[in-house]
């Protein structure tokens, strides 16, 4: 009896309570990951500054409502898997595994190049979680699939911000978000 002590009391139906846990612990990081997310677009919407201001507060603030929209989905069927799901604070902290978003107040293109890198984690790890559910829960599969579309849309609409006519992006190559701002700044120099 104390082997199950840990697994869900019910999970949806097909799903042994094992895969119900498995798949909510997938979810779970998901969940985390999405609400970081959605706080870091909040900061960087109230700490860009400089010429392209507006264009980019502006743009943010849909991403932000609609990864508002994907944790509040997460988080729902992590629920449904018979799993309370866990979205404090703290929670996301402790067992996040990565670091948190680096800059401050910083010019747009500075914010956008980091963000280039913020999208690139997030994305990957989504493609990651889905490939991890798809033979076990395809509901739970499609609604990460469905979150990579949207995710997918708007690091285009970032990265439209840092190409250059020619098709290159101006964080290539880079490894951090630090990295990343400072290479979008270069080149936003040497093309001005």
């Amino acid at each position: 009896m104390a082997a199950h002590k840990d697994l869900p009391d019910y999970t949806v139906p097909s799903l042994t309570l094992q895969e119900g846990k498995d798949v909510a612990a997938i979810l779970q990081e998901r969940l985390h990951s999405l609400n970081d997310l959605a706080l870091t677009l909040k900061h960087i919407h109230w700490n860009v500054v400089g010429p392209h201001f507006i264009a980019v507060h502006e743009m943010i603030d849909p991403q932000v409502d609609a990864v508002r929209a994907m944790v509040d989905a997460t988080a729902e069927r992590i629920a449904t898997l018979g799993v309370p799901p866990r979205g404090t604070p703290g929670a996301i902290v402790a067992e996040r595994t990565w670091e948190d978003y680096h800059l401050g107040r910083a010019s747009t293109i500075a914010h956008l190049g980091a963000l280039d890198e913020v999208y690139q984690g997030v994305i990957a790890s989504h493609r990651k979680a889905a490939a991890d559910t798809e033979a076990v829960d395809t509901v739970s599969n499609d609604l990460l699939v469905g979150h990579l579309h949207e995710l997918e849309l708007f690091h285009w609409f970032v990265r439209a911000h840092l190409e250059s006519s020619g098709g290159e992006l101006s964080t290539s190559g880079a490894s951090t978000e630090r990295g990343a701002a400072r290479k979008a700044e270069s080149a936003a120099k040497n093309e001005a």
